[in-house]
């Protein structure tokens, strides 16, 4: 069903919040576009508004004598409003046949070219019109914890994932999903990579979009978080792969990774005992710009250090740059020969193979390829790691990953 449905003044699809709830009512006859009141979904039985309106701010499984009447609509709320042919919010097996419709703010509205809907229902998201509001993900037990990747202690590894409504979703691992935060659209950066405030348990960095600011969410070992902190008072938004990396000084500690905007230099914000960040340490001296992605992947190559996973822009290769025992990065090495923007975004999350290694997902492009089929954006794809720093081939797990603002 999560086709958006769009009509020549404006699309009708956009991001929600949950609204108030209502009562339907009928309004006057000849009733208009402008009559739709703020807060309310809003139908009529013919295709340019006018005519006897139906109003509601609420689901409808039955829609009474309006059943299968709509014949244009507008969405005057702040959620998405599913339509379905059917009843009691059952999505219809034939493509086109139910509508997307996302919160209008340019006072036009959706005609459609036959009567429809047998139901209506509000949501957050357009994915909960025919699902969940976050995907399925599958870890297996890995034998011995590995310091990150794990938000709850299970020996799974986590992901977290944010969507279009910027709500936070913990998956564990077993297929399911909760929802642990809400608000998290005020963010432009997310990251995690094991421990940064010294208690054992995994956290989360954002960066504040409108301030620049960033902000620790300490890990409750639960899955949830505790009250923010700040760890960065501006200026950040001048950085660039903002990248939780993992140990890189053998401290105990998670560090963090940046590239300056402006000059391409890649620089080290080491976590100090107390939770915050130290002096920064550059390590490279440039050219970090033609980078389009960082990943603090893990021990990658069994050395016992964390490893970090680069994307060259052009020619789309993807490099290993190994960590040393002295806090630095050493020589990189090709893991990936080509074509590897056709991915969207990169998942680290350690061993979700459960053989001991860390491994690779990532959520692929508009320019991905199945079966010599391109446009298959949205497929989890995950890469079974070797232990030796290598990767194995890429496997297409699961189409259900688009949709969202975030996986990490």
């Amino acid at each position: 069903m999560r086709s958006v449905v769009k009509r020549g003044l404006a699309s009708v699809l956009g991001l929600a919040t949950l609204g108030v709830l209502g009562v339907t009512t009928a309004a006057p006859a000849q009733a208009a576009v402008s009559d739709c009141p703020s807060g309310y979904f809003c139908a009529w039985k013919t295709d340019n508004t006018t005519g006897t309106m139906f109003k509601t701010s609420e689901s409808k499984a039955t829609l009474g004598e309006w059943n299968n009447a709509f014949r244009s609509v507008v969405n005057r709320t702040s959620q998405i409003a599913c339509l379905y042919d059917k009843e009691d919010y059952v999505p219809a097996v034939e493509a086109g046949t139910d509508h997307v419709v996302g919160p209008d703010t340019t006072g036009g509205y959706l005609g459609f070219g036959t009567a429809n809907t047998g139901s209506l229902k509000f949501v957050g998201t357009a994915r909960e019109c025919d699902g969940n509001a976050y995907p399925a993900w599958q870890a297996e037990t890995a034998p011995e914890a590995a310091g990150f990747g794990d938000l709850d202690g299970d020996r799974k590894a986590d992901v977290l994932v944010r969507d279009e409504a910027g709500r936070l979703w913990f998956l564990p691992g077993d297929r399911t999903g909760r929802m642990v935060g809400t608000g998290w659209n005020d963010a432009d950066a997310l990251t995690r990579h094991g421990d940064v405030s010294g208690d054992g348990r995994e956290d989360v960095i954002a960066r504040e979009k409108a301030t620049g600011k960033l902000w620790l969410h300490p890990g409750t070992g639960t899955g949830d978080f505790g009250a923010r902190v700040l760890i960065g008072t501006g200026g950040w938004n001048g950085m660039d792969r903002i990248t939780a990396f993992g140990d890189l000084t053998a401290d105990g500690r998670s560090d963090l990774l940046a590239v300056e905007k402006t000059t391409g230099k890649l620089w080290l914000y080491p976590s100090t005992p107390t939770g915050t960040l130290g002096t920064r340490v550059l390590l490279g001296t440039g050219g970090w710009n033609a980078m389009n992605a960082l990943v603090g992947a893990g021990d990658m190559n069994g050395d016992g250090h964390p490893d970090l996973i680069a994307r060259e822009a052009s020619p789309a290769k993807l490099w290993l740059y190994p960590s040393t025992a002295t806090g630095t990065l050493g020589a990189r090495v090709l893991i990936g020969s080509g074509g590897w923007n056709r991915l969207g975004s990169f998942l680290a999350v350690g061993d979700f193979s459960g053989d001991g290694r860390a491994d690779l997902a990532a959520i692929s492009g508009g320019s991905y390829v199945i079966d010599g089929v391109p446009g298959k954006q949205g497929w989890l794809v995950t890469y079974q790691g070797l232990g030796t720093g290598a990767l194995a081939a890429g496997r297409n797990v699961d189409p259900d990953w688009d949709d969202l603002n975030g996986a990490f």
